[in-house]
């Protein structure tokens, strides 16, 4: 990742490492759009099945399993680390060892523990290796494994990628950028700090809170036969693998924190509603601002502009809650979309 009209123009080279539901998807969705791709997998099991599925995908969206990290890496001009949240060091402490100095970047859901382990482990003699630049794709499912993997798992989706103030980096994350729009993705340009706290609040507590009203039936029969469609999706992510979620939540501690105080403080305001002497005319107030946010969400495309390929006017697109969905031929400018 050199030239930014050769994202365009090229094929790129790239190591997928751990090959889950978004590490599978992020390896379907590359090969389907001609990019030589090589996946590793710490399971063999999980290498055995995406060499079966490999064998059978059509000859011109194909990749490779390998046998380990540094066989994926050894001609990749872009690593994608897609394992979870406790075994990221592990591997970049790999890439570190193998002295690998392409791009690096990840899916991993929690970004500032991401970027510090980033900035201790990739090096060597002292020295920054590789380019880190922080992404997580905002997509997913209960599901979890290669067998759920679908390479059109991002069309549409938010897929932000870190910057820092100094834009640090800025040419390679242009290219990045590149890559991931001609996924159908958008990339959403934010600090690693504001994409925690972020995702803290529609992502992490939804989880919890999720794991809590789904454990309301587990000693009574009766309202799990009555769970209808208010329970399916306010408990859908409960589903997840609860390991997975533990390290999603337990990684963003501090920004999770927040945000659950925020919950707790707003459940013990109905709570108390409920206790009054007209808890129907408390409650109408408390539901409104949480009725009318969910009315208004998603976000509608609104204006689009072709902006200048800069740190300072990227972070503030991902401030009003933009995005990004092309780069231009020679990587200057980008197209991008202010919501509604």
């Amino acid at each position: 990742m050199c030239d930014s009209s050769a994202v365009r123009d090229a094929t790129l080279n790239v190591a997928v490492i751990g090959l889950g539901l978004i590490g599978g998807s992020v390896l379907r969705a590359l090969a389907m759009h001609g990019h030589r791709v090589q996946g590793y997998d710490a399971d063999p099991a999980t290498r055995a099945t995406a060499r079966t599925a490999a064998a059978q995908a059509p000859a011109n969206a194909r990749w490779h399993v390998t046998a380990s990290i540094g066989d994926a890496v050894r001609d990749a001009d872009l690593a994608v680390v897609a394992v979870p949240l406790p075994a990221v060091g592990a591997v970049f402490d790999e890439l570190a060892s193998l002295a690998y100095v392409g791009v690096v970047t990840d899916v991993t859901s929690v970004k500032g523990p991401v970027r510090d382990l980033a900035a201790d482990r990739l090096r060597t003699g002292g020295q920054a290796l590789a380019t880190f630049i922080g992404g997580h794709p905002m997509a997913g499912r209960e599901t979890s494994g290669f067998t759920a993997a679908d390479p059109r798992l991002f069309d549409g989706c938010s897929w932000v990628l870190c910057l820092t103030e100094d834009g640090a980096g800025l040419r390679d994350w242009v290219e990045l950028a590149a890559l991931i729009t001609g996924l159908g993705a958008r990339v959403v340009p934010a600090t690693a700090d504001e994409h925690d706290a972020a995702v803290a609040a529609i992502s992490h507590v939804p989880h919890l809170v999720a794991a809590a009203v789904a454990a309301l039936i587990s000693n009574d029969p009766l309202a799990g036969t009555l769970g209808a469609g208010s329970f399916r999706d306010g408990t859908r992510v409960a589903a997840a693998r609860p390991e997975l979620t533990a390290a999603m939540c337990g990684g963003n501690a501090p920004a999770v924190g927040r945000s659950l105080d925020t919950v707790l403080a707003d459940l013990n305001a109905a709570r108390a509603a409920l206790d009054g002497a007209d808890p129907i005319a408390a409650l109408t107030p408390w539901l409104t601002p949480g009725h009318n946010s969910r009315l208004a969400w998603p976000p509608q495309a609104g204006e689009s502009a072709d902006l200048p390929a800069r740190a300072d006017v990227l972070l503030r697109l991902g401030r009003v809650g933009g995005w990004i969905e092309s780069v231009s031929a020679d990587g200057r400018t980008v197209r991008a979309v202010r919501p509604a």
